[in-house]
């Protein structure tokens, strides 16, 4: 989940006055420090983060003032260190639009020794080593016009499974569960943001028709949000294309999302789906290599993981991946009759029809 810097770094005067002299002010020299509201503590004591810190100090001949900001977890989206830098990168991008506000001056991180590395303007970037490999995508490809699933195909859907049940055995915090679950659901990347994005005109899918699995969705929240004894350690977009394999079972992964925590139920729908969707697109239905694939892996991660909780949460989970499967806008050459199809798959899950792995094919009779 990464370092936490909000309890092992505190905020010293001399790092302060390092980065006032590298911001415009050369001979800045810092008179004190004080939490917003409260008295200047003598010496002048350095401050965690969490609440605003008034800085004095002197430059060009004159005293100025200015206030760091910073931000402790909390209960409400704020508990990982990715949300906290979104609301102040935010605060930063907007301050200065609105009349008869602070000004907001520059925006930045404090490193682990504790200096403040300014950030300004532009957009954050990420870089990352490269590895070799082929999509995982690509052998579900190939498997559409198989005759039948070969011993690696095999033994890849094995590895996968035993993967993320290995994953998934370690524990994460209680409260990133809840998170999750809100999350799958009312999230700009959940449900409601796939939803938003349908086209309006689309004639299979009615707006009544999202309606309905909408409020089928919000049943469901209630129904899992508060068995947090399943928080675990997710990768939160496990599917075919964030898969890069070489040789024989050996993979990488890409592109772990939302936090690295929450309901396994998560990653086993995100990947398993796949291999529906791979034989629906090429036989209009749910047969041949790609099912026998789709059942090894269950059975596979079922008894690695000794999960069988799993089976009574997943509804919801589904709904989330047909959605995104089913969506114009992510799929644009799916016909629509495999729109129709994953979506009465979702929405049989939703009204209460129990999940078997094992007689999947059923359920998109």
């Amino acid at each position: 989940m990464g370092r936490d810097a909000t309890t092992a770094t505190t905020i010293e005067p001399a790092q302060i006055q390092a980065y006032l002299r590298h911001a415009g002010f050369p001979d800045a020299i810092v008179k004190s420090l004080a939490p917003l509201g409260q008295k200047t503590q003598e010496g002048l004591k350095g401050f965690g983060y969490g609440r605003p810190l008034r800085v004095s100090f002197a430059s060009g001949g004159a005293t100025r003032d200015l206030v760091v900001r910073t931000m402790s977890p909390d209960p409400f989206g704020h508990n990982r260190r990715s949300a906290r830098a979104e609301t102040l990168i935010l605060c930063f991008d907007t301050f200065n639009t609105f009349p008869g506000h602070i000004r907001a001056t520059d925006i930045g991180a404090f490193t682990e020794s504790g200096e403040l590395l300014p950030m300004g303007r532009g957009e954050v970037f990420l870089v990352t080593e490269y590895v070799d490999g082929e999509l995982y995508a690509r052998d579900l490809s190939a498997l559409q016009s198989a005759a039948a699933a070969t011993d690696r195909d095999r033994n890849r859907a094995v590895a996968l499974a035993r993967y993320l049940a290995a994953l998934h055995s370690q524990p994460a915090a209680p409260e990133e569960y809840g998170r999750a679950v809100r999350d799958l659901v009312g999230s700009g990347e959940g449900i409601f943001g796939l939803v938003d994005s349908y086209p309006k005109d689309l004639e299979i899918v009615p707006a009544a028709r999202l309606r309905a699995l909408e409020a089928l969705v919000i049943d469901w929240r209630w129904r899992i949000k508060d068995r947090a004894h399943r928080a675990r350690r997710t990768h939160g977009d496990f599917h075919p294309f964030n898969l890069l394999f070489r040789d024989g079972v050996d993979f990488s992964v890409l592109d772990c999302s939302r936090g690295a925590a929450g309901e396994a139920a998560d990653d086993v729908t995100c990947l398993s789906i796949n291999y529906l969707f791979f034989a629906l697109t090429a036989h209009g239905k749910v047969d041949g290599p790609l099912l026998e694939l789709w059942q090894l892996f269950w059975r596979t991660y079922l008894e690695a993981s000794g999960d069988q909780e799993l089976l009574e949460v997943v509804p919801p989970f589904f709904a989330w991946r047909a959605l995104v499967l089913a969506s114009p806008v992510w799929y644009p050459q799916v016909e629509n009759a495999t729109r129709d199809r994953l979506l009465v798959f979702a929405e049989r899950l939703l009204a209460g029809t129990r999940f078997e792995p094992a007689r999947v094919a059923e359920l998109f009779a």
